[in-house]
Order: structure tokens, then sequence, then C-alpha cells
């Protein structure tokens, strides 16, 4: 049976979905004011992985993660660069397409935009209002009335009285209490809007997931996701808002992956070591950065570094390489098989592909001695649930076909024919050239193939 770790109940918990065989799962997308970032790429390959293995395992999936495409960094922006929201958010969502493409995602099965589900963000501000759990002030923002909801912390761990002795955020003078937040935005002068009971404003940020995970999933559903960052605030006031309006239990299991660290420190702006999916794929194959994010178990913090890609590249390659030269017939997996019930058993382990992937290599050590058809169907049919090992192992191996500026085919002919000609030094220092280039040749009875060092 599939376990996972609830951090609702911060405890490992068998999974059971509320209609059998059905999981309902809503996962916190992007915010797209700007390129993807390497945290992104995480909750995208995470949740990915979540929904495969779910699928595998003979569950129904609805997989919903939603797209913000109206907050104060989108309006920001949009402002710098004159130019409208929709342009913004629209360049931005088709770059996060085809960053997660590249990453080898299946695209969720709905993702709803916050801007197409405002009416329902209304309907529950009303609700949240006329029950009492929130109030309009006096500059027209509409707040959430935090103490009014008694089981305020329970995601997080934090008690109202430790949230209010740590209170650093600037006080605004227009709540009751410096714990409520925003539910509903007055407009300023040249800002979007849309009308509203309480005013032309637009929503806060916490209320949109509210709406559309009701909306798309329904009030009560089965899994909740995303990055760790977002435990508190975000997803704390989400149980708020969703469980005070419809009176029940918002989601059974919460799911937050781990931060992403780079070089031993938390990756921003700032500090100057913040990447975009885009940079990092500039510098690695997208399959090698998907391997690299895997092979740490989803809770624990992921550091990144090009040792570590470098490290990433050279494992995958392992597992390529021992691919090469053999066919794999298409055959179902017999799970009975003692490496498929142990990545089985890592998997419904909280999803733990760390010890999944080590099975991965126990299988390539295994074909390197026998060159079975059979054991290199197993190895791509195990790494094809997370998303591995789907390419020809040559085209995996060479990637662009070219290195340093140099024609790697052209310059491997040029070698055959320098020792067809006895003219070895030259021979040699085309291989030298190669290998200055990270080209490694290898001479086999069937002729030169390569690869990447």
């Amino acid at each position: 049976m599939l376990k996972l770790y609830n951090t609702l109940t911060r405890s490992k918990q068998d999974f059971q979905p509320i209609q059998p065989n059905k999981v309902r799962m809503y996962v916190c997308g992007m915010t797209v004011y700007d390129f993807c970032h390497l945290g992104h790429a995480r909750v995208m390959v995470v949740f990915d992985m979540v929904a495969r293995w779910l699928r595998t395992s003979g569950y129904d999936v609805t997989y919903v993660r939603n797209i913000t495409d109206i907050d104060d960094k989108i309006i920001k922006r949009a402002q710098e660069n004159n130019e409208s929201i929709q342009s913004l958010t629209q360049r931005f969502i088709t770059a996060m397409d085809e960053d997660s493409a590249k990453l080898g995602i299946i695209r969720p099965d709905l993702e709803p935009r916050a801007t197409e589900h405002i009416q329902g963000m209304l309907d529950m501000i009303g609700t949240l209002v006329a029950k009492g759990f929130a109030y309009q002030a006096g500059n027209g923002d509409v707040f959430y009335k935090v103490r009014s909801f008694s089981d305020y912390g329970k995601l997080s761990g934090k008690s109202l009285d430790d949230l209010r002795a740590g209170e650093r955020v600037d006080v605004d003078n227009h709540k009751q209490d410096p714990l409520d937040f925003v539910l509903w935005k007055s407009a300023k002068p040249g800002e979007p809007y849309w009308e509203s009971p309480w005013g032309n404003g637009r929503p806060g940020w916490h209320i949109e997931c509210s709406a559309m995970s009701a909306e798309q999933l329904g009030e009560h559903f089965d899994i909740h996701g995303g990055g760790q960052d977002l435990q508190f605030p975000h997803h704390e006031n989400e149980i708020a808002q969703s469980e005070a309006t419809h009176g029940c239990t918002m989601a059974n299991y919460w799911m937050h992956n781990g931060f992403v660290r780079v070089d031993d420190e938390k990756m921003s702006k700032s500090l100057g070591n913040f990447f975009t999916i885009r940079e990092v794929l500039e510098k690695y194959d997208p399959e090698v950065v998907r391997f690299f994010i895997l092979r740490a178990h989803y809770r624990s913090a992921l550091n990144y570094s090009d040792k570590h890609l470098d490290d990433a590249k050279a494992s995958l390659t392992r597992l390529y390489t021992a691919l090469r030269g053999v066919g794999s017939p298409e055959i179902a997996i017999d799970w009975q098989d003692p490496h498929a019930a142990k990545f089985q058993a890592a998997m419904d382990d909280d999803f733990n592909t760390a010890e999944a992937l080590a099975i991965l290599f126990e299988l390539a050590s295994e074909l390197n001695r026998d060159k079975s058809p059979t054991t290199a169907a197993l190895l791509k049919q195990l790494a094809g649930i997370v998303g591995l090992l789907q390419r020809d192992p040559e085209s995996f191996m060479h990637g662009e076909t070219s290195a340093g500026g140099l024609d790697i085919e052209v310059l491997i002919a040029a070698r055959i024919a320098a020792k067809k000609a006895k003219d070895y030094a030259e021979a040699d220092r085309i291989r030298q050239a190669l290998a200055d280039a990270g080209i490694v040749l290898e001479d086999t009875p069937q002729g030169t193939t390569w690869r990447r060092a």
C-alpha cells in the first residue's frame, strides 16, 4: 500500500482516497511574471512524478495545477515593461510550457487561471463575510479574521500567540488584528479591477487557490501539494478560507517538496545565486536536470551546483551506456520480478525516488553482464515510469553533433581516413582535439562510436 508523508499530521500515512481508485490532486502553480526558476522545476518534476506513480498504481488521477495571472508582482512588471498584463502573462505562460515540456513534464489535466475564476472568489468572500469570518475595512479592502478560525495553525504548527509575538510586517491600521490577511484589494488608480459588492478591486493571492481548487475538484479532495515555502502562510490561509466557507476538511493529505539550495545556500536573487530553468538548460541536457531532481527524496533539500549536475550527467550516462546495443522488447512489467518489486516498494514508501533510482543501477549492472533484452526492457520500463531513459542511447550520448566549434562526425570520418592512410599522427591529433572538446572516441569491431565525457 502507498504511504505518504502528510504535512498536516506530521507523519507517514497509508493513502486512502476519498473515492475508490480515484485521486483528486491540486498543486499550487506559478505566478507568471518572469521565467521559471529551479524551485519551479522541482515542483513541476516532483508532482509530475507523483501523478505518474499514482496512475501506474491504477488510480484515475485528476491533476490540477493553477496559474496565478494577476497579483502585485505581475502589475508592477507590466508597468515597468510598458506592456499589458495579458501580454506579459501569456508570454511567460508560453515560456513555462516550453520549459516544462523540455523537462519531460506531462501537462496537468487542468490548469485554471486566476482571472478566469473571479466570480468563484467573490462568492467565497461573500460567504466568509456573511458567516463572520471576514470584514470590510475602512479603506475598502476585505480581510479574513484569523482569530475567528479556531484551527488556524494546524498545518504549520504555529500558534496565534507565537505568530503575534513574531509579527514583523508593517501593521496595516485598517486591520482589526495584525494577523488578518487580505481577501479583496480595493483598486488603486491605474490598476486592473473587477466589480464586487465591496467596490472595484482584485482578489488577494490566498483566495485564488481556495476558489479554484473547490471549483475544479470539489470542496473536499485528496491531495494538496506545493513547495515547502508555501506551507505558511499560503496553505495555512487556504485551509482557513476553505474550511470556514464549506464547513468540511479541505484536503486529506498535504505534500510539500523541499527547498532548492545553491552551493549549500538558499537560492535568492539578492545572493546572486538565482538560476532560471532556461539558464540551466543552456549547460545541461533536460533529462540530466530531471534525473538530478529525482535522485533526491522530494522532501529533502536539493543542493544545486555544477559539480552535482556533472555527477548526475555521469550517472545518467551509465544507465544509457548499459542500454547501448541491446534491444528491448515491448513487454508488460512483471511486478513479481525482484527488481520491479523493490522499485514498487520504494515508490510506495512516500515516493522514494532516491531508492527507486538505485534499483535502476542494479538493473544496469545486471544488463552489463548478461546483455539480455528482457533486462533492458525492464530497465527502460521502470525508468519510464518516472520519465527517464526513453531516448535512443546514441541520441542521449551524442546530444549536439558539435563540440567546441568542431563537427564531430566530420572529424571522426577524417580520423578513419587518416588511419587507413597510416597517418597515425594525424589520427592521434584528431582524437586529442575531440578529447579536449569533451568527446571520447571508442573504437570497436563495428566501427568508431563517441560519447561526451
